[in-house]
């Protein structure tokens, strides 16, 4: 894969660094066959430090070097940035695929935007891509191919996993797994936090919080027990663990995770509709 494609992005951001330095660091595709464009030069800048990757003056430019394009941009300013994009497109005939990881746009905007040849794969990865541990789900547009699903998610599985779904969930995916990164940040602050005030020095504190879970989510990963299972295993009767169950059941902590869930893939649907 690395040998036959050239991919692109247009909008340079943190998630387009982290899927481009992930597909880099994974072998999935060689720094010198990705290009990017950004209107903002310090975005620009970070990329390519980050990536090593090829940086152009006009999104054009980006359109006519790639096989893949993917569109990272914020919903809100798509519209602008497309504009320069879809000549380039419509001279390309159906060479080039496009891939929109841009939160809430559903893909009937980009196929009523881009040039009717044009193919179009909808994706919401998240941020740990950037290391290799991805939550991704795609979804075809109506002129994409199942080959070109094929394709998405073999990029998308070099830097986690990747799920092929309805369009219809791939709000509920931004809700989950593109914000979750955030929460899960949250969580190993808030413990750390909690082993500082229970007397751990800072850096332990939160090379243990991270850690376990980190050891959390492979157990589950390894064992596929569910996890309430192996919650209860880990609470003994009148011990520490479920005197702290207690209290989270009291603050509300599971009911506060589902409803920013939902929350967010209420938003996406939101941004959708602009």
């Amino acid at each position: 894969m690395a040998d036959s494609l050239n991919i692109g992005f247009i909008g340079l951001g943190q998630m387009a660094t982290a899927l481009a330095s992930g597909f880099i660091r994974a072998g999935a595709v060689a720094e010198t066959s990705v290009f990017g464009f950004d209107v903002s030069k310090g975005a620009s800048e970070k990329f390519k430090t980050a990536t090593g990757a090829n940086v152009l003056e006009e999104p054009k430019d980006v359109v006519n070097n790639v096989d893949v394009l993917f569109l990272a941009v914020k919903p809100q300013y798509m519209d602008e940035a497309l504009l320069p994009v879809k000549s380039a497109l419509a001279a390309k005939s159906a060479e080039t695929l496009v891939v929109s990881i841009a939160a809430g746009l559903p893909i009937a905007y980009f196929e009523r935007v881009l040039p009717d040849n044009v193919r179009v794969v909808r994706v919401m990865p998240n941020t740990p891509c950037l290391v290799g541990q991805a939550a991704s789900g795609f979804a075809l547009g109506g002129k994409a191919t199942e080959k070109d699903g094929e394709l998405v998610e073999r990029f998308l599985r070099t830097v986690g996993v990747a799920f092929k779904l309805s369009e219809s969930q791939l709000d509920a995916v931004t809700g989950l797994s593109g914000s979750g990164p955030a929460y899960a940040f949250m969580a190993i602050e808030a413990l750390a936090d909690g082993g500082v005030k229970a007397g751990l020095p800072r850096n332990v504190a939160l090379a243990l919080a991270a850690q376990t879970l980190k050891g959390s989510a492979e157990m589950y990963l390894q064992t596929k027990r569910h996890p309430g299972e192996l919650k209860d295993a880990v609470t003994s009767p009148a011990g520490t663990t479920i005197a702290g169950v207690a209290v989270l059941e009291e603050r509300g902590f599971r009911s506060a995770l589902i409803d920013a869930v939902e929350k967010g893939a209420i938003r996406s649907r939101e941004l959708g509709s602009k």
